[in-house]
């Protein structure tokens, strides 16, 4: 049996925001002190993890006062641990100036102001070796139908991801964009809230090759989707730049559980899908140590996300491998799917007066429980 150690290769990342979150919710203050980014990559290096992201203010403060000596402690704990860089973001939601939105805002001066934060980031982001930008507008959005109009705020959606995409081909940076979803909260709706709507919006952009989608499993399940087919859609699109993972039950506010903690069957099947995929980005965790834990607690749960996928890697595979879950493909008939259903040369002619035995293929059962049984058996852990 695997003793579930990370390894780089297993290309595990955190969020800087994750493990230094202090607990604070809207009923009550933090419950643990502020975290320097510089101690979580240390700590996060010490656990096995291979990378991080970082907002620009989980590294420096909001107007920058500290910002060349905390830059300067960033860069000397990433050089001291070997930790990578895999991905930035920017802070568009905390300060009051965002309580609208900032690419969205009504405000002109707001969303001029959230571009040039950005941009600044952006600079940082290339500097560090960052090879993909998360764009999460959890400010974008409304709670009330007048307070905006949908249709002139996804114009300047569109202006201001068109405007970053000139940014950085112009300033010759490797960066692309990948947009978060996300239905609600903190936004009573936010705008873009899940993968179908972002890859829809991507495709009327300027240079929707330089932007994806970064799904992740609470938002998705919050608006009670398949977080594994999200996945699916985006990598069949050849749009998945980058994936957070977490833990949630089922369509409420965004628990952030350690990954593997909540919908244990549906993080089978998302661990099933990147392992079997050409995903080669990171390993995502984005989550939030609740905030009953000490210290001790935030790294055990960061060492736990990281444990979970590798229990559930080892089980995956071990379902692939076996022979009676091949002989139950088989007999569900999941590869005759990849047939195409016209032969090479066919046309709509082709099927135009096609025949076939109805009432025996409405007879014919499709063998799927005892699939998805040998599933949960391989979950469960009853099976060798």
């Amino acid at each position: 049996m695997s003793s579930y150690t990370p390894t780089p290769q297993d290309r595990f990342s955190f969020g800087i925001w994750t493990v230094g979150w202090q607990g604070v919710d809207v009923f009550g203050p933090a419950t643990r002190p502020p975290m320097p980014a510089e101690r979580a990559i240390h700590k996060l290096a010490e656990l096995g993890a291979y990378g991080v992201n970082f907002h620009d203010n989980d590294v420096f403060a909001f107007d920058g006062h500290d910002r060349d000596e905390r830059v300067a402690a960033f860069r000397k704990a990433l050089s001291e641990t070997g930790l990578v860089v895999t991905t930035a973001t920017t802070n568009l939601f905390s300060h009051p100036i965002f309580k609208d939105g900032a690419f969205t805002a009504n405000d002109r001066d707001v969303r001029r102001f959230a571009l040039r934060k950005v941009m600044d980031n952006l600079d940082l982001a290339a500097s560090l070796g960052a090879s993909v930008y998360v764009c999460w507008g959890g400010r974008e959005g409304a709670e009330s139908g007048a307070a905006k109009d949908v249709r002139v705020a996804l114009d300047r959606y569109k202006e201001a991801f068109d405007l970053l995409g000139a940014y950085v081909v112009e300033q010759g940076y490797d960066i692309r964009f990948a947009i978060e979803p996300k239905p609600n909260e903190p936004r009573g709706d936010i705008l873009l809230p899940t993968v179908g709507h972002a890859l829809a919006f991507i495709e009327r952009l300027e240079r929707p090759e330089l932007v994806g989608v970064n799904p992740e499993v609470g938002h998705e399940e919050m608006a009670g989707l398949n977080y594994a087919h999200g996945l699916a859609q985006a990598l069949w699109q050849g749009k998945l730049f980058h994936i957070d993972l977490n833990g949630q039950h089922g369509p409420r506010y965004d628990q952030d559980l350690r990954f593997g903690a909540g919908n244990a069957r549906g993080a089978f099947w998302v661990v099933d899908l990147v392992d079997s995929s050409d995903y080669s980005g990171p390993i995502h965790f984005d989550y939030k140590p609740p905030r009953t834990e000490d210290d001790d607690g935030v790294w055990e749960s960061a060492r736990a996300c990281m444990r979970n996928w590798l229990i559930l890697r080892e089980k995956v595979r071990a379902f692939r491998a076996d022979p009676e879950v091949r002989q139950a493909l088989s007999e569900a008939r999941v590869d005759e799917l990849a047939v195409p259903t016209l032969s090479a040369g066919e046309t709509w002619r082709s099927v135009r007066d096609f025949t076939s035995d109805v009432e025996a293929l409405a007879r014919r059962g499709m063998a799927f429980e005892r699939l998805d049984q040998l599933a949960l058996e391989h979950l469960y852990g009853v099976r060798p």
